[in-house]
């Protein structure tokens, strides 16, 4: 078997959802992301046709980590969830898709936009990097 690679740019999302959803995914309830307001919206915008999640004959190829994140607003923050000066735990699912390196920046840039849209916290926390993926060659 040969072994081959291509580079990407890849794309985390960290999403807020509801306890009740991050309750559900915890114990097998996979369905409930689509329900989520959140979660459910930025499913929707990266499994419409376009660059991302594009492994060749696999399209909208997403993964989906849950957990928690943890912060303090400071007294000048207009936070989603939280209270200034106090540490807050928010449920979270992470997001983790990839685009080929030579996508069109205007597609990119059209998906990345109506993320931001779409995510509720003041500062959306949205990664983008550079990896290569291995391929069976």
């Amino acid at each position: 078997m040969t072994i081959a690679s291509r580079a990407v740019t890849t794309i985390r999302i960290f999403c807020p959802v509801q306890p009740a959803t991050l309750a559900m995914l915890l114990s097998a309830g996979a369905a409930a992301m689509d329900d989520d307001p959140v979660l459910g919206a930025m499913l929707a915008i990266l499994r419409e046709d376009g660059p991302f999640g594009d492994f060749g004959v696999y399209r909208n190829v997403i993964e989906i980590a849950p957990g928690w994140e943890s912060f303090r607003p400071t007294a000048d923050a207009n936070p989603t969830s939280g209270t200034a000066g106090q540490v807050a735990l928010s449920p979270t699912v992470v997001l983790t898709t990839y685009v080929a390196a030579d996508a069109p920046a205007e597609a990119v840039d059209a998906v990345l936009t109506r993320i931001m849209a779409a995510h509720p916290w003041e500062i959306p926390v949205v990664e983008i990097g550079s990896a290569r993926l291995l391929m069976r060659g």
